[in-house]
Order: C-alpha cells, then structure tokens, then sequence
C-alpha cells in the first residue's frame, strides 16, 4: 500500500513487561495487503506521530496483522502513546507493508535477537523447515522476552535472560559455522556491532534507530574527485515541482524540501526508517543513513533526504 489506509485495533494484549501486542483488522473486513517475513508497517498514531513497526504475525493469514510494541520511557513518545492511548477500537494510519529485510534463500540460517528486535524474526523462523535454522534470544529476563512461549516449543530456540543467564554467547555461537550461513540480527545497537565485530559471512540486520555515528569522508571528497557540498552548501532541483532550492551547512536537505513540497513522507529524521527515501535523478548523493546497502548506495539512484546530503555542488530529485 502506497497510501495510508484507516485500520482499527482488534486487540490489545500484554506479551510481556513493557511490551503491548496489538491485532489491527481492516474496518471493512476487507483482505489486508499481502506481506513477507521481514516486513514493517508504517503507523500513524493519534497524535499524528508517525512510527515502524514489525509485523510479527503469520502472513498468511490476510485478515490481521500482528505488532508488538516496547514502551521505551525514554524513546521519542511514539511508544508511550501505544502504551497509554491506543486500545480496541482505536483507528490507526497504516502505510505498507513494507520489506527491507527480506528472508533470502540459503542453506542454513542463523537468527539473533535482542528484546524486542525478536519480532521480525518470529515469522521468519515460522516460516522455514526445522532444522534448517536456530535463534539465539537475549532479553532482560524470561518476563521481559517478548513471544518467549511460542518460541520455546520451537526446536532451535535458546532463550538467554540476562538476569539468570548473562549475555548471549556470540563467540561460542558463531564459531565454526559454515562460511555460507544466512545471519540475521535485530536488537540493540550494542548487539548488532558485535556481531558485525565476529561475523564475516552474509549478514543481515535491521535497526530500530539511528546507528552511531562513524568517520566520514565526506570533507575530502571520494575517488571520483568530488567533495561533499558541505562548505558552502549546494543546490537541489525539484524536477517535478519545477523549483530549485539551496541547502546551506547545518541545515538538512528534507528541511529544504519541505519548503516547497510540504508533505513529503519522512518520519524518523535519523536515516533508519526508510519513509523519506527519494529517487535521484542526477548527482552524487552522500549518504548518512543505515537503511541502504552499500551496493544501493554505491549506484546513487535513491537516498534518505532526512539525513543525506551532496557531494557535488547540485543534485536533482524526483520531486
């Protein structure tokens, strides 16, 4: 679904400390749009704020979909709002499915999840043969661990509780795998550099925020010769809205578009979620974000406007 669409909350069930499940149906009772393991929605709350979340149900089932939603007291809101103004009955924007962390084809597979990373993971494990993959679960505790009860029964499941049980074992656990395993990896940002520390075979993670920030280039150009736009900023033609604007140092690109095309889709501004993500038409976009791959970012055909910028002195976009 490219629009956003009114769906209305089934359900509201606690699935463990802090974290809220919630069941949204169609209002019509009209099919939801199909999805993949790996999918995310887009969610308009109440107020306006507008969140990703993984679905965690069963794809085939087209009448539902399931979320799980941690409280995060300290977050930016969204979560505190599922948790106290969203219950049966509430009608939410919903845009998506949406999948930029697709269940690709391999031999084995090798699943790691940190507390609520594990709801992305929970219908990819559903959906592959037994045997061909096992999760290694951390959380907090055994009642903080989202879904732990439909996880137990599954054969390849080891649930690790901080509390009684430490930290998940990574060397022990991705030691002598085969080089050609699918790792997949969701949860703090602590756990996925870990394990990008320990692993150099296919590896897939999805963040739930803005990775940390690391030593750019940016300043000294790439091996094209060009520099980023950064000095005394650059220039970014509209295409579609016919209009050209100027981006200066300090001021992000999507706050200059939004000057002219005001309801540009974005929502996170960190360069995590994937709304905000525009064609580009013509020149070299350096990129900030943690959505992209580096073969995506490589080709320069799309970016993340909330946190990508120039490296030439103009770009244009399909906007």
């Amino acid at each position: 679904m490219s629009t956003t669409v009114p769906l209305t909350v089934r359900s509201v069930v606690p699935e463990a400390e802090g974290v809220l499940g919630l069941v949204l149906t169609d209002p019509t009772g009209a099919e939801l749009a199909p999805w993949e393991p790996g999918a995310h929605l887009e969610v308009t709350l109440p107020s306006g704020a507008v969140r990703h979340y993984s679905l965690c149900g069963d794809p085939a089932d087209r009448s539902t979909y399931r979320l799980g939603v941690l409280r995060e007291r300290d977050g930016r809101g969204g979560s505190e709002e599922v948790h106290t103004a969203v219950g049966a009955g509430t009608v939410l924007g919903v845009r998506g499915p949406f999948n930029r962390f697709p269940l690709v084809p391999a031999g084995r597979y090798l699943f790691i999840a940190g507390g609520i990373g594990v709801t992305p993971l929970l219908p990819m494990v559903r959906s592959l043969p037994p045997g061909s993959w096992s999760l290694l679960y951390g959380g907090r505790s055994l009642p903080a661990m989202a879904y732990r009860e439909e996880l137990a029964v599954l054969p390849g499941v080891t649930l690790v509780p901080q509390d009684t049980a430490g930290l998940p074992d990574l060397d022990g656990v991705l030691a002598g795998l085969p080089a050609e395993t699918a790792v997949y990896c969701c949860g703090p940002e602590g756990l996925l550099r870990a394990v990008e520390e320990r692993w150099s075979g296919p590896l897939h993670t999805e963040r739930f925020g803005a990775a940390p920030a690391r030593e750019s280039g940016a300043d000294s150009g790439d091996a094209s010769g060009e520099v980023s736009g950064a000095g005394d900023g650059f220039e970014v033609e509209l295409r579609r809205s016919g209009r050209t604007v100027h981006v200066p140092p300090g001021r992000t690109l999507l706050d200059a578009v939004r000057e002219v095309v005001p309801g540009v889709a974005y929502s996170c501004e960190e360069g995590f979620c994937g709304t905000c993500e525009t064609k580009v038409i013509a020149g070299t976009p350096e990129h900030h974000d943690s959505v992209l791959g580096e073969d995506e970012k490589a080709s320069g055909t799309t970016m993340m406007i909330c946190v990508g910028r120039s490296r030439g002195a103009r770009l244009v976009l399909d906007l």
